[in-house]
Parts: structure tokens; C-alpha cells; sequence
């Protein structure tokens, strides 16, 4: 297996020979403009790990992997449109540099060339992938709707949340898994263990970004601080607060929430102080590191060597304590 820095390069190479410019400009200059924005990278690099991990070649796993960022990049122009987001990655979002729509449409491209992407693969591994991927792509749709259903209710329940954030987010980074593993040609059962070993991580990096949304610092962080504040999101943190506040507490929350979103700095600082004063901040913390745990507990069910055991291991608790 190589660093997760090798990873990074191998893929980021493979991008920019995927970015490379096409005509109509005004479509394909988005795309361009949101993949070089650069980011974790997180998903592929996973992808090509597990291929790896399954002892293949990752870069036979760089076309699933490159499927992976090119949606997950899709559907953070859309994501960005329904959020009236400034900014992405510490730029601003393609709906602001251009226009919304713009930002529809080559996210609408975005979406078709992943799917493409599958088209070099053959046989069953094509199939494989190409199931997995739309099973994937429309729980993320749907994980979507529930998030913003959730902004116009106050009666959203934690096991609610939990559900939307596997759907959203937590689904990807199991699939990721899961494509390595079938380029890879591992069991049926070893791919069903690293998806859920995928997707425990993922709830537990959603929580994790959900918290320093509130708590993170602005410059490492990469998007505004305070942003699910202002949308009225009803997040972990929030969930927890309304169950752990004092009546009063709870209380002076659910107007904030309840008002228009607005940029307003007191209150960010007013509800971030009753995350704190409830416990909600530290509770948040501590079911982060359960989900990974259930992520690492997972790992002793995979049928692959103790030392690559522990290099996921290593990899789950470097993004679990990551400060962007």
C-alpha cells in the first residue's frame, strides 16, 4: 500500500488529464473550476486504497475513483444552489463566480460524465459498479430531501438526523469502499464489510464536519463558520442542545431557529454558547468517536492481513481529528 499522499497524486494526476478544456466553455469551465478546487480527497483516495488493500492494482480503481469525485463534486454545485453558499473550499461556489443557471446545467453534465466514466470497465465488474453507483446517487438525492425538510420542522428527531447524514454523505464514502473492492474482484462479503466499515466512518467524518462548522477555524476550514447556524440546520449539535437545555436555554434556541436566515455574528455566538452550556458540543464529540469505532470494529470481519488492518485503523483516526 503506498501514503495516502501517493494516493492523493496518483489521483490528482489522473484528474488533471480528465480537466482538460472542452468547448462550450461556458459549460465546461465550471466543471473545471470545481475540480481544481481541490479538497480532501477524501473518496478517491479511498477507492484506490481498498483496491490496493485487496491486494490489485489501484490504478485499475482511478476511472471508479475519478466516477466518485466528479458526483460528489456534482452535487456540491446543487448543494451549494439550495444553500445560498458563498463560498466552497475558501472560493466562492459556482452559482456566485457564474450563475444558477450555469451551476445547474454543468452539474447536470457533472452527473452524466461520472456515470460515463463506469463505460471502461467490462463485464461484471461494469455492472457491479454501475448498480452500486445508482443505488448511491439516489440515496444522496434523497438524503438531500431530508436535510431540507428538516429546516421547516421542530420536531426532528436524533435518529432522524442520523438517517439523512448515512443517506447525504455517509452512502459515498461506503460506495468509494465498495468500488475498490469490486474492481479488485474481492468476496462478496469483504465487499459488504468495507462498505459498512465506509459508511460508519462517514456518519462519524459528517458529525466531525458538523461540528467544526460550528467550532472550526475559518481559515483552516475552508467555508464559513457558523453556515448551518444561519441556515437554521437542525444538526447533531442542535438535536442534542434542544434534548440536553435547560427550558429557558431550549427555548431562546428554537426562536433563533425558527427565524429567517440571516449572517447575524450574536446569533452564531449565542447558540454556539448553548451548544456548550448544554453539553451538546462535548455529547457530539463523544458519538464521533463511537461511529468510528463501529467503523474499526467492522475491520476484524475482512479477510485482509492485520498490518492493513491497521493502516485503516490509522487512516479513520487522522480524519477523525482533521481541523478542515
Amino acid at each position: 500500500m503506498l501514503s495516502i499522499e501517493k494516493y492523493q497524486k496518483a489521483f490528482v494526476n489522473y484528474l488533471n488529464e480528465f480537466i482538460t478544456p472542452k468547448t462550450p466553455n461556458s459549460l465546461y469551465e465550471p466543471i473545471e473550476y470545481i475540480l481544481g478546487l481541490g479538497g480532501k480527497r477524501l473518496r478517491p483516495v479511498l477507492t484506490l486504497m481498498t483496491t490496493d488493500v485487496f491486494n490489485e492494482n489501484h490504478e485499475k480503481s482511478l476511472d471508479a475513483a475519478l466516477a466518485i469525485e466528479v458526483f460528489h463534486n456534482f452535487s456540491l454545485i446543487h448543494d451549494d444552489i439550495m444553500d445560498d453558499a458563498p463560498l466552497r473550499r475558501g472560493q466562492q461556489t459556482v452559482h456566485e463566480k457564474w450563475d444558477l443557471n450555469t451551476g445547474i446545467l454543468s452539474g447536470d453534465a457533472m452527473l452524466i460524465l461520472a456515470y460515463q466514466l463506469f463505460e471502461n470497465y467490462e463485464g461484471d465488474t461494469f455492472k457491479a459498479l454501475a448498480k452500486l453507483f445508482s443505488k448511491t446517487a439516489i440515496e444522496v438525492c434523497e438524503g438531500q430531501q431530508y436535510d431540507i425538510d428538516f429546516e421547516f420542522r421542530n420536531d426532528v428527531t436524533i435518529p432522524e438526523y442520523l438517517k439523512m447524514i448515512e443517506y447525504k454523505t455517509a452512502v459515498l464514502v461506503g460506495a468509494a469502499m465498495k468500488m475498490g473492492a469490486i474492481v479488485a474482484s474481492a468476496s462478496v462479503e469483504d465487499q459488504n464489510n468495507i462498505y459498512e466499515f465506509g459508511k460508519n466512518l462517514g456518519i462519524a467524518f459528517q458529525l466531525q464536519d458538523d461540528y467544526l462548522d460550528a467550532f472550526g477555524n475559518p481559515e483552516t476550514f475552508g467555508k464559513q463558520v457558523g453556515g448551518d447556524i444561519i441556515e437554521n440546520k437542525k444538526t447533531y449539535l442542535f438535536l442534542k442542545a434542544i434534548e440536553l437545555s435547560r427550558t429557558e436555554s431550549k427555548a431562546q434556541l428554537l426562536e433563533y431557529y425558527n427565524k429567517d436566515a440571516s449572517t447575524n455574528e450574536d446569533k452564531i455566538n449565542k447558540v454556539k454558547h448553548i451548544f456548550d452550556e448544554s453539553g451538546a458540543s462535548s455529547e457530539t464529540k463523544i458519538v464521533i468517536e463511537d461511529y468510528t469505532q463501529k467503523a474499526f470494529s467492522i475491520l476484524d470481519s475482512i479477510t485482509i492481513s492485520s498490518e492493513k488492518k491497521e493502516l485503516l485503523k490509522q487512516f479513520g483516526t487522522a480524519l477523525m481529528n482533521r481541523k478542515v
